[in-house]
């Protein structure tokens, strides 16, 4: 059975919320976290309250765990995440994960900004993560002493079929592709992102893969979608910076919460 850390937090955010039961987990990238001004019946928890929990530092991640009721389905949303280069910890990285685990939730979406490495995509774009390349060279499994397990598929293929419907039933475009996780802070150089591409990169990013390697081997279903907000160092002349990354989030904002509410309500 793997290791479930952060159970003391956990156990607050159960009783903070009324020990309720939820349907499905969702954590939100840098820039996504206006999906939370869109949910009804909301109940919201200041991470910075919640014992042993991880604190982000990065703009555009709100640090709030918020409930609410969405399409008929209980939703535990976290605005915000602890990224490995915050404190070079997988666990902590991983944090939504483990914590969504120890609630019993049973789906997982993780979502992301990502630099764009396949030049048929435009910044602005959603897309599906239908596997990843964990280049961390960190594995939160080995950190947890766990033992060896068989993580395919990582990502759900009922769930992206059902990303999909929602995604037709939204008028979204969805892409789909692979992601490549990094461990940041820095942006990667040109050289880096032909070697990414050739690896078979659609989209690069400093999130998410600690976080679907936990919840797949806890048995959950997972979902991915980055949201891609430029295009990676040397395949334009344009210089990389954090700001735009959450600018186009911002602009996304409402396809992005349409594309996620009609999900929810197919789950």
């Amino acid at each position: 059975m793997i290791n479930r850390p952060f159970q003391k937090s956990a156990d607050f955010i159960a009783n903070h919320f009324g020990n309720t039961n939820h349907d499905v987990a969702i954590v939100l990238g840098s820039g996504l976290g206006g999906f939370t001004k869109h949910l009804a019946e909301k109940k919201v928890l200041p991470t910075s309250s919640i014992p042993d929990y991880p604190r982000s530092t990065v703009v555009g991640h709100d640090g709030e765990i918020v409930s609410a009721a969405v399409e008929g389905r209980r939703v535990l949303v976290f605005s915000g995440r602890s990224h490995y280069y915050e404190s070079a910890s997988t666990v902590n990285a991983a944090v939504t994960a483990i914590v969504s685990d120890s609630l019993g939730i049973k789906r997982l979406v993780l979502t992301n900004a990502a630099g764009i490495l396949n030049e048929a995509f435009y910044p602005g774009d959603l897309m599906l993560i239908k596997d990843q390349i964990n280049l961390t060279f960190r594995n939160i499994l080995a950190d947890l002493e766990s033992p060896v397990t068989n993580l395919h598929p990582v990502y759900s293929e009922e769930l992206a079929s059902l990303a999909f419907s929602a995604a037709e039933k939204s008028s979204v475009n969805l892409r789909s592709g692979v992601y490549v996780g990094l461990t940041g802070p820095s942006y990667e150089t040109p050289a880096e992102v032909k070697v990414y591409r050739n690896l078979g990169g659609d989209a690069v990013g400093m999130s998410t893969v600690q976080e679907a390697i936990y919840a797949r081997a806890a048995g959950m279903q997972v979902l991915g979608i980055s949201c891609l907000t430029n295009y990676s160092t040397g395949i334009t002349s344009e210089k990389l910076s954090h700001a735009e990354v959450t600018d186009i989030g911002a602009q996304v904002d409402e396809k992005f919460s349409r594309l996620l509410t009609n999900l929810i309500g197919l789950l």
